[in-house]
């Protein structure tokens, strides 16, 4: 079955796990908090989440204090799921939303949530080791106007396209 994050796996081939400028990863982070299940609001376009809708990423603890990773989505033109799974580590501190990511054997990509709900853990906003990797997640399939304009502002000021984010439908 083809790998449905292939760009995530380009990131793990290139073994990169910087921040981007102006990105910084969330302190206070309780990774307790973040657990479970998020849906992807917005997306900057990669081949490997192209045409999917009803995105998702759940997180699991691992045994070995890491993170198992699953993301799934549907694609309509197939007609089938399409799901990758991986686990996650935390490149410096625990309590830091700076994680690296892997779907490919020993090779890992940056995970960094640098916008956070901290009260609620209802949204976060989620980049990779470059501008051109961005996730808006939610712990609903929707958000309100106000948070998600808030969100594509924080983005956009950090150097994001936000002209150029995807909205997969969860319907």
């Amino acid at each position: 079955m083809k790998n449905i994050f292939l760009a995530l796996l380009f990131v793990c081939i290139a073994g990169c796990t910087g921040i981007p400028d102006n990105v910084k990863p969330v302190d206070n982070f309780d990774l307790g908090k973040y657990l479970g299940r998020w849906y992807e609001i917005a997306r900057l376009d990669h081949p490997f989440e192209r045409g999917l809708t009803k995105v998702t990423a759940d997180y699991y603890l691992r045994d070995d204090g890491g993170v198992k990773v699953l993301n799934r989505g549907y694609s309509s033109k197939e007609n089938t799921w399409k799901e990758a799974i991986g686990k996650a580590y935390f490149v410096h501190k625990t309590d830091q939303g700076y994680l690296k990511v892997s779907f490919f054997g020993p090779f890992y990509g940056s995970y960094i949530i640098f916008v956070l709900d901290h009260e609620n853990y209802q949204y976060a906003l989620v980049c990779g080791p470059n501008k051109s990797y961005l996730w808006i997640l939610a712990r609903r399939p929707a958000i309100t106007e106000d948070i998600k304009k808030m969100l594509m502002s924080k983005a956009a000021a950090a150097g994001f396209n936000t002209g150029k984010l995807i909205f997969p439908d969860h319907n």
